[in-house]
């Protein structure tokens, strides 16, 4: 692994979730990982979770929705002067709600935080990779990127978006060495949100019926790993358990 080799993690919340699994999985690879989220003690904790296996980590409180935020983020990567091996944005919002009942503010900031964030997020990483002339771009979608269904008409409108972006940015950078990824998450993580926002619903999945963050890591990991004559743009990942 080259020592001058960064990571980026947008959307890290709880150390028992997606963002801080992935932080912690490019940690144990060998990676300087920079976490990003909007909550300094959800932050502080999977830095001490990272720290304590021997992984190198930087915090940055930031929402990624702000444009002057997400510009000191990445000053604080270019302050290390290292590439960016792999960058995540794994920000993700949705408030369901049925369509005469969404409104406006609802519609404006589900857009800011799955979509424009995205824009924001991309456009600081693309500078930094095109210099080095690689790197691997994840975005993670849901089932919502791909179809639409009450009460989340809004958040499917935003994932939506983000996938057009993702395949826009695929198609023009691709051909630079940039290796871009719409990751499809088509079931309930088994995190500390999920298990607190609906625990009866977990309960009904059972963990053989979830999706284990650690593991969606380990997938984000070995598309990184890919050879550039067979890269992979989209993929879904799902339980066995899961009807699609």
């Amino acid at each position: 692994m080259n020592q001058s080799a960064s990571a980026i993690v947008a959307g890290v919340g709880p150390v028992r979730g997606l963002g801080a699994a992935l932080a912690s999985c490019f940690a144990e690879k060998g990676l300087h990982v920079f976490i990003a989220g909007r909550s300094a003690e959800k932050l502080d904790k999977v830095v001490q979770h990272i720290r304590a296996s021997g992984g190198s980590v930087t915090p940055v409180v930031a929402d990624i929705t702000v444009e002057d935020d997400v510009r000191r983020l990445f000053d604080h990567v270019r302050t290390r002067g290292e590439a960016i091996d792999i960058a995540v944005y794994n920000v993700d919002s949705n408030v369901p709600a049925p369509f005469m009942e969404t409104e406006t503010k609802t519609f404006a900031v589900l857009w800011r935080q799955n979509c424009l964030g995205a824009f924001l997020f991309a456009k600081q990483t693309l500078n930094i990779m095109q210099a080095h002339g690689h790197g691997t771009l994840f975005f993670t979608g849901a089932t919502a990127s791909l179809r639409a269904r009450p009460p989340f008409t809004a958040f499917a409108s935003a994932k939506a978006a983000l996938r057009a972006l993702a395949q826009g940015l695929a198609r023009e950078f691709s051909p630079h060495g940039i290796h871009v990824v719409h990751t499809i998450i088509d079931g309930v993580i088994d995190g500390e949100r999920a298990r607190n926002q609906f625990p009866e619903y977990i309960k009904t999945k059972g963990e053989t019926g979830l999706l284990q963050p650690e593991a969606i890591a380990q997938t984000y990991w070995a598309i990184h790993q890919q050879q550039p004559s067979a890269w992979t743009h989209e993929l879904d990942l799902r339980p066995f358990k899961e009807p699609f």
